[in-house]
């Protein structure tokens, strides 16, 4: 079985509030650093990115892509996030998914026809769309029915599908007559596996992790494992045969962030620096205890009022291994900026990543094969300490809410 670690949604230099940085040779070379073998391109419907596509990639096998002249191992294949906005059911829905097309020919058709139909796709590289979701999945499936559709970062408040501010409250909700076309949702930075699996109704759907990357440096923070038979194997067809069936044979675990680091995990106010726990949220009847207005509810309220299971439940139904595993991780610079009480841009956090990149080659072997012991060996003190207590999921934990990222300290 060859494994294949697997990005499936970043951004382009061209999207809003990304690294002009992100280019496809830049984001290749930030994989190989952080252990990542298959990434998406992300952006495919922006013009200029879509010409820096046709420039730089080849095809190596059915809808796999590397760039020319042999330059990187990096693989990609062709997608990007789409940005839906249209009333629906009496409500304003503002959702995000992710698009993957089977060959760069079948992203041109598609950008052609939005073209053509007057939707303004230079504007963005993440365009808006005046559609609903289940218009946008019919749409795609009418260019071609090999286009994927995997609802982004699903519980985000203000862009996800079950998101509090703009979303629905099923997927059947969401896609009317097409939601068995949606096979997949991905989890975000703010919710994990066992969140997910309280919800029963998402028993048949698998669960992706991605990074959703605004800049090289956040390429993989969220990643999927999966296992391939042999090298043949490795093509767009069966990425999303395995994505879409759930085969645990060969879709071996998804690496997460620890929710309370994403932006969104808690309810709050980020305007007066308040958050609350769902419990407290509702003693306060969802308003800010300093201003008094409305709180954004996070996701682990959204998933509380729309579950039909508990915690304790759920984790008992993956102890015993009903569901695809999953495993957490914190980013190494985090690790050792937390360990060294620097700074993560600082010259000496940056020269002990390098050397522990140089040493064992990317960042997930650091993070999660490398015995602690090698580690202690060449390392600051107390980073091997570190990485074991965030293997062990030993972690104090200070929640994200309201767009404030949370803190994870492993020391």
């Amino acid at each position: 079985m060859i494994q294949q670690i697997v990005d499936l949604h970043i951004h382009s230099k061209y999207s809003r509030a990304c690294s002009k940085y992100l280019d496809l040779p830049t984001i290749a070379q930030a994989c190989e650093i952080r252990g990542i073998d298959i990434v998406v391109t992300g952006d495919m419907t922006h013009p200029l990115w879509f010409a820096h596509i046709e420039q730089e990639l080849i095809e190596v096998a059915e809808g796999i892509y590397q760039l020319s002249g042999n330059r990187s191992r990096t693989k990609f294949i062709i997608g990007t996030e789409v940005s839906v906005i249209k009333k629906d059911k009496g409500k304003t829905r503002r959702v995000h998914h992710c698009l993957y097309a089977p060959t760069i020919a079948v992203a041109k058709k598609l950008n052609q026809q939005l073209e053509q139909d007057g939707y303004n796709l230079k504007a963005d590289g993440r365009p808006i769309l005046g559609m609903t979701s289940q218009e946008l999945l019919h749409y795609v499936l009418e260019i071609d029915e090999r286009i994927q559709l995997i609802p982004a970062h699903a519980w985000t408040p203000w862009f996800g599908v079950f998101g509090s501010k703009g979303g629905y409250d099923s997927l059947e909700d969401a896609f009317g007559d097409m939601a068995h076309h949606v096979r997949a949702i991905e989890t975000g930075l703010s919710s994990d596996p066992i969140m997910n699996r309280m919800c029963s109704w998402l028993d048949d759907i698998t669960l992706v992790s991605n990074s959703d990357a605004h800049s090289p440096q956040k390429l993989g923070r969220e990643a999927n494992v999966l296992a391939f038979n042999k090298k043949e194997d490795i093509t767009f067809s069966t990425i999303f045969k395995i994505i879409n069936s759930g085969d645990k044979k060969h879709f071996l675990s998804t690496i997460e962030f620890f929710p309370e680091e994403g932006k969104y995990f808690f309810d709050g106010h980020a305007d007066c620096t308040f958050s609350s726990s769902p419990k407290e949220t509702k003693s306060l009847n969802e308003k800010c205890r300093i201003c008094n207005k409305k709180m954004t509810i996070g996701v682990l309220n959204r998933v509380y009022q729309i579950s039909d299971r508990t915690e304790k439940e759920v984790k008992i139904l993956f102890d015993s291994k009903k569901y695809i595993p999953f495993k957490k991780i914190v980013p190494l610079t985090e690790i050792i900026s937390s360990v060294m009480h620097k700074g993560i841009e600082t010259k000496a956090v940056q020269k002990e990543y390098q050397l522990l990149i140089q040493i064992f080659g990317n960042e997930f072997r650091v993070l999660e094969q490398v015995s602690i012991s090698e580690i202690n060996k060449i390392s600051y003190p107390g980073i091997g300490t570190a990485i074991l207590n965030m293997r062990n999921n030993l972690v104090t934990c200070i929640p994200g809410y309201d767009g404030l990222f949370g803190t994870i300290r492993v020391v």
